[in-house]
Parts: structure tokens; C-alpha cells; sequence
């Protein structure tokens, strides 16, 4: 067969090289020509050694090519830029022999973020030969592959933040850009950004969606969690490497902002935009819920095909107490009946006038009905309410309570701190005691010099209690707005949370305790009963931890285990939906409406 074939150039092409990816060694010239070029390691394209490398045996440095830029090189390997997945099919990689020296705690995690403050890195200094050379190599690059453009050189860092931190804090990129290599911000414009976002920061969102905007793989959850954490510190090394905190601040938002300004303008109008917007929105408005245990609208909006059913029911009273409160709004007349008997009301109503009576000559203990009937004018409309009973003080003889208080007594001198004791009897207060200290003990279990004595009125923490009257609340109202389904998936909302069988679990498997998980992870101890690794005093860790290190006890849906874990991992939902702590959340969105001022959730 010929092997000359006529050739006519189509216009609907692009060059397979897209990128250049800078890497460092971490080991010298001659462990590096074993790793890059024997059977079995990894590769790149180019490598760089280094001057004062003993390892070398030249006098003078000089490029050494390992990979023909045509072939594909092994040297990116789990990596994301701008779009593209798995970047060794369309990149060129240049290794430079640059040896940091990292060191580990003792006790490590089996969870950790690559730039973690556990651990310890000292990065040199680049060799200034060694930079000549790269700063040659790559103009001939770039000269070779076109459709590499100034935001598509990039360290490893850059395209895999969650696992490597090469080139480091120490790589010299802007004397790259000065030298027509690769990206870099204008002075004035970051002045710009910094003169807005010293004053209000964009949120954590908007700066999620600007560096996945650039180029990184981070997805926008409004949290920063690890895959931020490590992305925000990637990007820091490399625009702001005398800046690496990890940190969303201003100052970084500044620097992401001028370089979408400048190679992405369409973008960073349309940040712009949303960062207005988030700036001038209303803030949003907690209406607060009925103080009333009954409210009835008249007519019913909604009425019953039985008639018999309509404006009427039951509400709760002590006998000799209890309160209506009517709202009119277009009545004249109305005829309300408690336990079946009529009460006087002044009328005619006043449109747009609250009304309130007295009904303690009506009401029994227990429940109680009403009903409304024949109001006037046809059409007008008018609201009830029954506000929740309330309790009566009126204190029995001491003498009934006094082997209660023998009893109590009795446990604070052998030890017990203290006690409140209350009781109530058919709506009323008979009994209100305090004992003892509230706080009597250290937290390393020795006397406290001064006790703080037990009052009537001391705050208890009630244990457990938070699962039902702060995560399952919060979960209740999310889930009625629709912003959480039980049946989906928890990686759904938290993509962290994958690995050894975690997508299977559903929402409503931690709701129901059937996740397999343990009872309890003692994080706040060393000698917890999965090992020093999973000590944590520091939050974010500790979320870390539960989403993608706490080991599961059983499979799913085996047997019904009562986990705080479970719970702990439904906290950190609300927090991610929500996009506050938890204990914000209910305290603004359902504590404060519903009138709870003396309940708290205090975590």
C-alpha cells in the first residue's frame, strides 16, 4: 500500500498540548533518574538538577529531555484544570530537582489535608542557574505548543491540591511572568478589590466559584472544608506565596479577583455581580410563629366538605384559667362558644381591633372545645388564639415534701453536687427547691476553693436532648422547605463523604440509627477506643473526621445502634444547608419565633 496520501489542512483542529505543569523532585538528581526513567516509576517530559546537588556529576547544568513532548508523560496523575480531567494525556512536565525537607507529627490521622498545620515543610530557595535554564526551556514550549496560555502553566499544586504541594511556596512564578511565562496580577488592580473586600469579604460560596472559575477543582458548598482549605492554600502559594494560611481573606480574595479581571473579564463581571447582589439582598426576615397553642382563622381557607367541622376545636386549659385573644378584621358580630357555652363579648367589633377575655369561667382541666358561629357581615373574616397555659404558683406544706428532701439531702453530703427539684401539680407550682452546689468539683475532679452555689433558677445542660430539639428541628424545617430529602444519599449534600460503603448511607439511616455506626467516638480523649488518631479538641478536625475516618460497627440497615455519630454527622448537614452553625441556626430560626427565652442549645 502507498504510503503517501494527499493532505489538505482542515480548520477544526486544536494541538493536544493544553498545558505546563511545574513539578519539584523531592529528591536528588541521582534518586530522581532512577524514579523518572527505570521500568516501574513515574515520568516527565524534562528535568532540571540542580547546582549544589553532589548527586550530579556534570559541571554544568543543562536539561536533560526523558519524555519526546509528542508522547505522554507519567507525571500529573489524579489531576483537574479549567475543565479538563486526567491532564498527563494533554500536558508537558518539566521536574526540578528541588528537595524540601516535611516533617510529621508522631501521631498522625488517618485523615489528613495536604497542607495541613500538623505538618511541617521548610522549602529552599530555588537555584538561580537552575531558573535561567527553566525560564529557556519553557519559552521554547510555549513557542512549540501555542494553545498553552499564560493561566495554563501551573504547578502540581495547582492541578491536584489535595494531594501534592510541588512546586512550593518557594517556586519564583512571578519571575517566570516577568519573563513572559505564565500569569500574574496587576499592582493596581488588586488596590481596587482590596479597597471593597477589606471592608466586606466575599463569601466563602463566591470565592469557591472564583477559583473553580480559574481553573481549580473545588466545588461551591459555602464551607470551608478541606477541599478549600487545600485549594485556597494551593492558590496562595503561587500568587501569594508569603500569604499560605489557607485562609478565604480579603487579601486573597483581592489577588482572584484582579487575575479573573484580567484573563477571564466575562467572569469576573458576572462575580462582580453576584458579589453586589449579595451585598444589597434583604436580610432574610425570621416571622415569628404563633405564641398560641391554637390559632383559627374565619372563615377557614381551607373549609372541611362536612360542614359540622368547620370554625371550631380543642385547646388545652387548666380548670379556672385561660385566655382567648381575638384578632377581628372586617367582623361586626361573631358568636363564640367555649365547652358549649356562649361568652359575652362587647360588640360590635371594631375593624382591625384585638380583643382579649378571660375565659377561667369556662374552662376544666384538660381539654376544652370552642366554636364560632354567625359572623357579620357575610364574608368578614376574623382570627382566634389560645395561647399555651401557663403555671400557677401555690406551695404545699413543707411537711409533704420532707422525706423528698431527706433523700436529697442526704446524696449532697455524701458527694452528689446538687439538685433542683420541682414540682407541679394540675397547672400549678407546689414545689420549687434547690440543693447543694451547681458547680462543686475541677474538670480534673478536685474540690473547687469556692462552689458556686445551686439556685432555683441554674441553667442545666440535659444530655442528648440536642438530637431531638436542635438537629431534629432544624432537619424538619429544612426538609418542609424542601432543601433536604431523607432518601437521598448524605455525600448528596456532602461530597467529602465518600469511601468504605459511605454513598450508600441515606439520610434517613442516621436519622433512624440503622448507619452502622458506633455508639460513641470519645474524640475529646487520647485513650478512646479507636486510638490516639481520632483525639481531636479542634472542630474542623473533628468534622473531618466523622465524614471520612469514623469506621462503621455494622452494616447498613443490620441492626439499630443508637450513635451519637449519627447525630454529629446530621449537625454538620444543617451547618452545610444552612450555612451557619447549628446553634445559630435554631436560636434565629426557631428558639427565638417560637418565644423560648429561657431555652438555649449551647454546644
Amino acid at each position: 500500500a502507498s504510503t503517501t496520501y494527499e493532505f489538505t489542512q482542515s480548520a477544526n483542529y486544536s494541538h493536544r498540548v493544553k498545558f505546563l505543569v511545574m513539578h519539584y523532585t523531592a529528591i536528588d538528581y541521582e534518586k530522581s533518574m532512577r524514579v523518572l526513567v527505570e521500568e516501574g516509576g513515574l515520568s516527565a517530559h524534562y528535568l532540571l538538577p540542580e547546582s549544589n546537588d553532589a548527586s550530579y556529576p556534570e559541571e554544568q547544568l543543562k536539561v536533560i529531555q526523558l519524555v519526546d513532548e509528542h508522547d505522554r508523560a507519567w507525571h500529573a496523575g489524579r489531576s483537574y484544570w479549567q475543565g479538563r480531567e486526567e491532564l498527563n494525556d494533554q500536558s508537558i512536565g518539566i521536574e526540578i530537582v528541588n528537595v524540601p525537607s516535611c516533617h510529621y507529627p508522631e501521631i498522625k490521622a488517618d485523615v489528613q489535608m495536604e497542607n495541613d498545620a500538623a505538618k511541617l515543610c521548610i522549602f529552599p530557595d530555588y537555584d538561580a542557574k537552575q531558573m535561567a535554564l527553566l525560564i529557556e526551556l519553557s519559552k521554547g514550549i510555549l513557542a512549540r505548543n501555542p494553545d498553552i496560555g499564560p493561566t495554563q502553566v501551573v504547578g502540581h499544586s495547582d492541578i491536584a491540591p489535595t494531594r501534592k504541594n510541588d512546586p512550593g511556596p518557594r517556586f519564583p512564578w512571578y519571575q517566570l511572568y516577568q519573563a513572559g511565562i505564565g500569569a500574574w496580577y496587576d499592582s493596581d488592580t488588586v488596590d481596587k478589590y482590596w479597597q471593597q473586600f477589606s471592608l466586606v469579604k466575599p463569601s466563602v460560596g463566591l470565592m469557591q466559584t472564583a477559583l473553580r472559575g480559574y481553573g481549580y477543582d473545588v466545588q461551591a458548598t459555602n464551607q470551608l472544608d478541606p477541599q478549600t482549605l487545600d485549594t485556597l492554600s494551593a492558590f496562595q502559594m503561587h500568587f501569594l506565596p508569603w500569604h499560605v494560611s489557607g485562609n478565604a481573606d480579603a487579601r486573597s480574595a483581592a489577588v482572584l479577583f484582579a487575575l479573573m479581571e484580567k484573563y477571564f473579564p466575562k467572569k469576573a463581571a458576572k462575580l462582580m455581580q453576584q458579589y453586589q447582589q449579595q451585598q444589597t439582598a434583604p436580610e432574610q426576615v425570621v416571622e415569628p410563629l404563633a405564641n398560641a397553642q391554637v390559632v383559627l382563622h374565619i372563615p377557614n381557607p381551607n373549609p372541611s366538605s362536612r360542614s359540622l367541622v368547620n370554625d371550631r376545636g380543642t385547646f388545652k386549659a387548666y380548670k379556672g384559667r385561660g385566655q382567648i385573644i381575638i384578632e377581628n378584621n372586617t367582623a361586626s358580630s361573631a358568636d363564640i362558644f367555649i365547652n358549649g357555652e356562649k361568652i359575652n363579648i362587647a360588640q360590635p367589633f371594631t375593624a382591625n381591633k384585638v380583643y382579649e377575655y378571660s375565659l377561667s369561667k369556662r374552662t376544666h382541666n384538660g381539654s376544652n372545645t370552642f366554636k364560632v358561629e354567625n359572623v357579620q357581615p357575610e364574608g368578614a373574616s376574623l382570627t382566634l388564639r389560645f395561647p399555651y397555659p401557663t403555671l400557677a404558683t401555690k406551695p404545699l406544706k413543707s411537711n409533704v415534701f420532707s422525706h423528698v428532701d431527706e433523700l436529697i439531702n442526704e446524696e449532697v453530703a455524701a458527694g452528689f453536687p446538687g439538685a433542683v427539684l420541682a414540682v407541679i401539680k394540675d397547672g400549678q407550682l407546689v414545689k420549687l427547691s434547690h440543693y447543694g452546689d451547681a458547680k462543686k468539683y475541677q474538670a480534673d475532679g478536685s474540690l473547687l476553693a469556692q462552689p458556686q452555689q445551686m439556685k432555683s433558677d441554674t441553667l442545666f445542660d440535659i444530655a442528648s436532648n440536642s438530637k431531638m430539639f436542635a438537629t431534629n428541628l432544624a432537619l424538619m424545617k429544612l426538609a418542609s422547605e424542601g432543601k433536604v430529602d431523607v432518601e437521598k444519599p448524605l455525600f448528596y449534600y456532602l461530597p467529602e463523604f465518600r469511601g468504605a460503603g459511605r454513598e450508600q448511607r441515606l439520610v434517613k439511616d442516621l436519622l433512624t440509627h440503622s448507619a452502622g455506626y458506633p455508639a460513641v467516638v470519645d474524640f475529646h480523649r487520647k485513650d478512646n477506643k479507636f486510638g490516639e488518631r481520632f483525639f481531636s479538641q479542634n472542630s474542623l478536625r473533628t468534622k473531618n473526621l466523622l465524614l471520612t475516618g469514623v469506621p462503621f460497627v455494622a452494616g447498613r440497615n443490620v441492626k439499630h445502634l443508637y450513635s451519637d455519630v449519627d447525630y454529629m454527622l446530621l449537625g454538620v448537614l444543617v451547618e452545610r444547608l444552612c450555612g451557619q452553625s447549628l446553634d445559630n441556626y435554631v436560636e434565629g430560626q426557631i428558639y427565638q419565633p417560637l418565644g423560648l427565652t429561657r431555652t438555649m442549645y449551647n454546644p
